[in-house]
């Protein structure tokens, strides 16, 4: 799985015309799934989610993970983000994984990220045309792949 990670003053997510969720300050994840991911990827990167430490403390230091600011998140899926452009100029999605797989996994990341929240994290909609706004923090963006934990 690969995921964007964006430190967010606030952001929503519309989908024709109706805000479907919307956050104050934290996470706006955008979310990736290939067919090769399993539960495993998920439950890693949560676990990385969770504790990221990029929010400032007292002394103005990214110290702070989302738990202790008592920060939201909102997840979109992205299945753009396993592009392949190595051959000319129009992308292949070929690398991200079909609805069977990716649903699944895309609703654990959202399940488990709410449970070690402590709240529910906001979410887009599956395969939905959606407007994404935000306000970035920082800005602070950190891309994670479960692919390459070392």
């Amino acid at each position: 799985m690969r995921i964007v990670i964006q430190r967010v003053r606030k952001a929503s997510v519309t989908i024709n015309k109706k805000v479907k969720s919307a956050i104050q300050q934290g996470y706006m994840i955008l979310v990736g799934v290939c067919e090769e991911d399993t539960e495993e990827d998920v439950d890693w990167l949560v676990k990385k989610v969770i504790g990221l430490r990029v929010f400032d403390d007292e002394q103005g230091v990214m110290n702070k993970s989302i738990i202790d600011i008592n920060g939201e998140i909102l997840v979109v899926s992205q299945f753009t983000l396993y592009a392949s452009y190595k051959k000319g100029n129009r992308p292949s999605w070929i690398r991200a994984a079909g609805h069977a797989t990716a649903i699944p996994l895309y609703e654990s990341f959202c399940h488990k990220l709410s449970k070690g929240l402590g709240k529910e994290v906001g979410t887009g909609e599956f395969g939905a045309m959606m407007d994404v706004a935000l306000i970035n923090d920082g800005p602070v963006t950190i891309c994670m792949d479960s692919k390459n934990r070392e």
